[in-house]
């Protein structure tokens, strides 16, 4: 059988279990180091498939929450969502209340989770969570420089995205010189990515700031909300997220960010996105008239959850037979994705309940907006770029995209045959194993995007 992989809209597996509602046992604390050689422990059980052994960490609520069964299924569709799970990383410990956290930063298939451990004063398990990496590039491999970026031609510095509590840390790369540049600002795809988009070993939007600056475009890069505030979102914020909170906020700060800098050319600040990034960038410039143009890498145009479902089709029909348990799956999906289109008009929404990843008004708020027609009311140029080799979003959406804009004079349109979703080059169907092979964002694609907002 075939693991079938999903795309998760906003947060992988955040939050999953806790059983921290009980009072702590006033028993002597367990030390430092024996915390975390007892949470490294426990991820070594669950990766050698030993559910019953590990389930011996756990205290009584925990016992009660997750069954046996459950923890194998909970680690199951952890690897179905984040790749299959590679090595452990470096620990850390910090305190709670009356509770040891452990953290055991893992690197999966598709890139790096903290196992957040939660002890009580007995040494027991009261709580279990993954989510976003602390630090993406622990567990990756040195960044080789590309050969289209000359690390001499430019220099970065770290920025404060936004202001109040939802301050993002990010990197300015500024070519060398005294301006004032155009710039970018890079909108992340799906997940809480960060400031690199780092996806296994390869760091997407690091290639293009490094390659952009190269040829004298300004690039601002920064970590995604969801990413540096993963732990926040549970519960009512969770419910009420919407892509305006998760995107379009915080890439209209980015915007103004650059406007302000002295480096900058304020009439000539871009978007590009990429994936999710990409697809929502016309409604981002629709909120700010000062964009001077996008660039669109990998655009979807028809709704996320027929993407989702298409994309495990495919992935489960990679070895040309469709099995049983993935026809079961696929089944589950399919009903998922019927649940999610079927949101609009009714008045008995459970607000809280998660649906294929997210909120219903995370749903709502997506199967309301139209990226082609939104894009066709706006009159800025745009340069929309496809790979063909691209399973998550295919030829399928960058037709829909040729056929409005194909005439229109101030729309570029190129797709590229060797490129995967990453634009990185390879052969034959593209799968998700090739995300692994460290390669870089194609020359040509940074040629393309230099040389159109250079014009």
């Amino acid at each position: 059988m075939k693991f079938i992989t999903r795309i998760v809209p906003i947060i992988l597996l955040a939050a999953l279990i806790s059983g921290c509602g009980t009072a702590p046992d006033s028993s002597p604390a367990m030390t430092g180091p024996k915390l975390e050689q007892r949470a490294r422990d426990f991820v070594t059980r669950m990766e050698a498939g030993e559910y019953k052994e590990a389930r011996q960490y756990f205290d009584t609520p925990m016992r009660l929450a997750l069954s046996q069964k459950k923890l194998e299924e909970l680690w199951v569709t952890l690897q179905e969502q984040t790749g299959t799970f590679e090595k452990q990383g470096n620990t850390r410990l910090e305190t709670e209340q009356n509770y040891q956290i452990v953290y055991v930063t893992c690197r999966f298939g598709l890139g790096a989770l903290d196992v957040k451990v939660v002890f009580n004063q007995k040494g027991q398990i009261s709580g279990l969570f993954f989510q976003p990496a602390a630090d993406t590039a622990a567990l990756a491999p040195e960044y080789v420089t590309p050969a289209y970026a000359d690390v001499n031609a430019f220099h970065e510095e770290e920025v404060i995205v936004g202001s109040g509590e939802w301050q993002l840390p990010g990197t300015l790369t500024l070519p060398t010189g005294s301006g004032p540049f155009p710039a970018v600002v890079l909108v992340h795809g799906s997940g809480p990515n960060d400031r690199d988009e780092t996806i296994g070993p390869n760091r997407v939007f690091k290639d293009l700031a490094w390659g952009l600056a190269t040829r004298g475009v300004a690039v601002l890069r920064y970590e995604k909300r969801t990413r540096e505030y993963a732990e926040r979102f549970t519960g009512d914020l969770m419910s009420g997220l919407t892509t305006q909170g998760e995107v379009i906020d915080d890439a209209l700060a980015v915007v103004s960010l650059l406007q302000a800098r002295p480096e900058i050319n304020p009439e000539r600040v871009f978007i590009v996105g990429h994936s999710l990034g990409a697809t929502l960038a016309p409604k981002i410039a629709e909120q700010d008239a000062k964009i001077a143009g996008l660039v669109l890498l990998a655009g979807a145009t028809r709704p996320i959850e027929d993407l989702m479902l298409e994309q495990s089709t495919y992935l489960a029909n990679a070895d040309g037979v469709i099995d049983k348990d993935e026809e079961s799956q696929l089944a589950g999906l399919e009903a998922l994705v019927e649940q999610v289109k079927a949101l609009p008009g009714q008045t008995d929404i459970d607000p809280d309940e998660i649906i294929l990843g997210a909120a219903p008004a995370y749903w709502l708020d997506l199967i309301a907006y139209n990226p082609v027609a939104t894009a066709e009311e706006l009159t800025l140029p745009m340069l929309i770029l496809q790979g063909e080799r691209d399973y998550q979003v295919t030829m399928t959406d960058f037709a829909a995209w040729e056929e409005v804009f194909s005439s229109r004079a101030n729309v570029i349109l190129k797709s590229y045959p060797a490129l995967n979703h990453l634009f990185i080059a390879g052969q034959g169907p593209s799968l998700p194993t090739e995300y692994q092979v460290m390669g870089h964002l194609d020359a040509e694609v940074i040629a393309d995007v230099a040389n159109w907002i250079q014009q």
